[in-house]
């Protein structure tokens, strides 16, 4: 089953939708969560960009076409991306 099935709920009941994170770190006041998947025996870039901005959890999710064979790799540049969009968007990601 395909990772948008299973977040737009389109998997079992019993599945999750979202990946726990494998890693997160703060960067610049931003939380980065990679949330790399499994597709076709490779590990999928992804991951989650979030902040609290006046009391409001605001995220911005990201999938990037880089496959890896190994989690951990996928695991590092899923945060080296996020730390990417943070350090050329900020804030801006959300609108």
């Amino acid at each position: 089953m395909s990772f948008l099935k299973r977040l737009f709920g389109g998997g079992d009941p019993g599945e999750p939708k979202t990946a726990a994170p494998a890693k997160q770190i703060e960067h610049k006041g931003f939380l980065i969560s990679a949330t790399p998947y499994k597709a076709d025996g490779q590990y999928q870039t992804c991951g989650v960009v979030s902040k609290e901005i006046d009391g409001v959890t605001k995220e911005h999710r990201f999938i990037r076409a880089d496959r890896f064979a190994g989690l951990d790799d996928a695991v590092d540049i899923s945060i080296k991306k996020g730390i990417q969009l943070v350090d050329e968007q900020g804030e801006k990601i959300f609108g």
